[in-house]
């Protein structure tokens, strides 16, 4: 498996996949054709259909300036390697093509292309939760230890900046109202779940904080604002919410937050590596699911859980999401996108309860949830997985004049 830091990408929303992804992509491509006089780009399936809500475009624009450039859009045309293609053609004077280059978001910002699967080197020995829980049962180890055997030396100081960028995104959500960019006209709502959760009792007022967290980042990645993806844009909210959550209600200090992180960061790799966190390949089970996987393990190492019990709260974490569909309306990531990260939320405060009141035993293990979830995502038919032509996406949500 690779780094935990590419679990946790820092960037602009509203999508890792149709906005940071393509990004580095066209800042790739530019850095490698200084010489081209005019750029063309193809935007194929899922890519393409939810592309203009997803702000793709404007994130391609930005990077390739002062040239001239067109962008085709080809929603019905899907590439076998993945649903999230792109293809950059660089021209030179005499309109002679000069480089083209096929390449591929598959979720979190990651690019792969059709010579290479992955952006950077395998760091850990170790792919699956079981290889991992042996070993840290062989070496009497948690976790977040794991990590640390494992990754470079400046993993602290990374994820320090992660935690940082997390918090900051939630202050200034709690802070922000008005509407959301977009046609569907939607009002922020984390700035009023904080304060009417003020007027009521100690377990409502708790939970109304958590849900305004976990809106305050989803609304902040959805007007372009600065946050981490976690795993993805669209699931940026869950683990950011519980953290803040247990920093909160329980006084968790900054080490107990980093380590946290630490083992998150691991639950989302495992994901990452056996299945995928790409909506557009096994749908928002992926993303709000194993997002809520590293929230639930998070919760449950702050609250002192053994291993068994962590691994059991991220087991639960994805199996509860199991089948979830990515039918995002208008192709925005607002409906049902921010709902969903709040209720993930609040779902991994309850599996760490859960799990706590074991002794961490269960039947059914993470490893094969993970392996459920991506034949279950395959399986979907394509307008359920981020095409915008299914499920809920299908209603026209847009306001009447």
């Amino acid at each position: 498996m690779e780094s935990i830091k590419e679990i946790y990408r820092i960037g602009h929303g509203p999508s890792s996949s149709h906005t940071m992804g393509p990004k580095k992509a066209a800042e790739k491509f530019l850095k490698n054709n200084p010489n081209a006089q005019n750029f063309k780009v193809h935007l194929y399936g899922s890519l393409a259909a939810t592309g203009k809500g997803h702000l793709t475009d404007f994130a391609i624009e930005q990077t390739i300036v002062n040239h001239p450039l067109e962008i085709f859009w080809e929603p019905k045309i899907f590439l076998p390697k993945h649903p999230n293609a792109m293809k950059f053609e660089a021209y030179g004077d005499d309109n002679k093509i000069l480089d083209e280059w096929t390449c591929y978001s598959v979720g979190g910002g990651a690019l792969i292309d059709d010579y290479t699967e992955s952006e950077t080197l395998e760091l850990y020995p170790h792919h699956s939760m079981d290889e991992i829980l042996n070993w840290c049962k062989a070496n009497d180890k948690e976790f977040w230890e794991y990590v640390i055997e494992f990754e470079n030396d400046d993993i602290w100081e990374y994820l320090e900046e992660v935690w940082h960028v997390m918090n900051e995104s939630i202050t200034r959500g709690l802070k922000t109202d008005g509407i959301l960019p977009g046609g569907l006209k939607l009002l922020r709502k984390a700035q009023s779940f904080n304060t009417r959760g003020q007027n009521f009792a100690t377990p409502f007022k708790r939970r109304s904080q958590l849900f305004s967290y976990a809106l305050a980042v989803s609304e902040e990645n959805a007007s372009g604002g600065l946050i981490v993806a976690a795993p993805t844009c669209g699931a940026s909210g869950v683990l950011p919410a519980v953290l803040r959550y247990f920093k909160k209600i329980h006084k968790s200090d900054k080490k107990t937050i980093l380590r946290a992180l630490a083992t998150a960061g691991l639950i989302g790799n495992i994901v990452k590596t056996n299945a995928s966190i790409s909506g557009a390949e096994v749908g928002c089970q992926g993303e709000v699911g194993t997002a809520c996987a590293m929230a639930s393990a998070a919760a449950t190492q702050m609250m002192g859980g053994t291993i068994s019990q962590i691994e059991y709260s991220a087991e639960m974490g994805l199996e509860h999401h199991l089948g979830l569909t990515c039918d995002p309306v208008a192709g925005l990531v607002q409906i049902p996108c921010i709902e969903r990260n709040a209720f993930a939320a609040e779902r991994a405060v309850a599996h760490n309860n859960y799990a706590l009141l074991t002794d961490g035993r269960h039947r059914i293990s993470f490893d094969e949830v993970v392996e459920t979830m991506y034949n279950t995502g395959i399986d979907l038919q394509s307008k359920y997985r981020e095409t915008s032509e299914g499920g809920l996406a299908h209603f026209d949500a847009l306001p009447k004049c």
